[in-house]
């Protein structure tokens, strides 16, 4: 992914070399009723209709990607993947 892509905005600080767990946002540990994809801000609800409701978060579940910003930046952050994070 070439570094002038307009959602990239120095997340590098805090999500290179991630763990990153695949998780349904209804399941989330957090009483937050949104949050928003780090790299496109797409919009992760189980209350808002049209939100996305599965993704991926970093294990405190503070960090939010969406399935089409992990494909695009996975390898160029270094992602490891967790299931049982």
């Amino acid at each position: 992914m070439a570094n002038n892509d307009w959602r990239l905005h120095g997340q590098e600080r805090y999500l290179a070399g991630a763990i990153l767990v695949p998780k349904k946002y209804a399941d989330r540990s957090t009483k937050e009723d949104h949050d928003h994809c780090e790299f496109c801000w797409a919009k992760f609800s189980d209350a808002i209709p049209g939100s996305l409701t599965d993704g991926y978060t970093t294990v405190d579940e503070y960090r939010w990607i969406c399935d089409n910003c992990n494909n695009d930046f996975k390898e160029q952050f270094k992602w490891k993947l967790s299931e049982n994070a």
